[in-house]
């Protein structure tokens, strides 16, 4: 196998599995929990800490949804098992980088990892997370390059493929839908809730020397898991959830 096929079978396997690979990470958690110590030796402070990394987290959240609430369907997916896009997205957040799902994604995991504070897992996480998807990112250009030719090669030339470029924005002609953002990313909200409640408690836990349950994260995941379950219902159950094509603003 040429070292060209080689690198698109790695990053065929990466793009299917891409939503369960970044679990390796609890590998180097667990250690760094050993070795935990509040901030300034202050349950407070620490809190405050949690809380401005939780910040970040859900900044990479908005993005997300910023980016899937104004693309039409048949794109920006969650699909693993073959690549799909419909009609290529150049405007809006897409024309100043290309890959802005996955820039919310590396908010999202950095406000995890920085809440345990330890430099070296941030250099760790920064590189991983460049080789992961990075062959992602090859394979998916790969198949947009064979699909949409020189209109995708000059949108390449011109848009960052990771790092945002501000000016140049180009404003999209799609409206942004409310219900696609919440149908498609409350999973990813209670996700990111429950990974802060368990590594808060774990913290407690590792400085106390025994299981402790911070009062402030179980109220924040109480309702992020009822709001979990009462969209998880009303998308399963109810038409109220349902998305409807969008329409181009006139």
């Amino acid at each position: 196998m040429s070292l060209k096929n080689k690198s698109a079978t790695i990053g065929k396997w990466l793009f299917r599995w891409r939503s369960y690979l970044p679990l390796i990470f609890i590998a180097v958690i667990i250690p760094a929990l050993l070795n935990y110590s509040y901030l300034f030796d202050s349950h407070v402070y620490d809190l405050i800490w949690g809380m401005f990394c939780f910040a970040i987290s859900l900044f990479g959240l908005w993005i997300r949804c910023y980016t899937i609430g104004y693309t039409p369907k048949g794109t920006s997916g969650r699909n693993t098992k073959k690549q799909r896009a419909d009609s290529l997205n150049t405007t809006g957040i897409y024309s100043i980088t290309r890959n802005p799902l996955y820039l919310g994604n590396f908010f999202i995991v950095l406000g995890i990892t920085m809440l345990l504070r330890v430099w070296w897992i941030y250099i760790l996480y920064v590189l991983v997370f460049w080789l992961y998807y990075g062959r992602i990112i090859q394979i998916e250009e790969s198949y947009l390059s064979n699909k949409y030719g020189k209109i995708f090669k000059d949108y390449v030339h011109r848009t960052p493929v990771f790092i945002p470029h501000l000016r140049l924005w180009q404003p999209t002609v799609l409206s942004f839908s409310f219900k696609k953002a919440l149908k498609r990313e409350y999973p990813s909200l209670f996700g990111i809730i429950s990974a802060f409640t368990v590594l808060e408690c774990a913290k407690d836990s590792a400085v106390k020397g025994s299981v402790v349950i911070d009062p402030v994260w179980m109220v924040i995941f109480s309702f992020g898991l009822l709001a979990y379950i009462t969209l998880r219902i009303l998308k399963k159950k109810t038409r109220l959830l349902r998305v409807k094509r969008q329409q181009v603003n006139p």
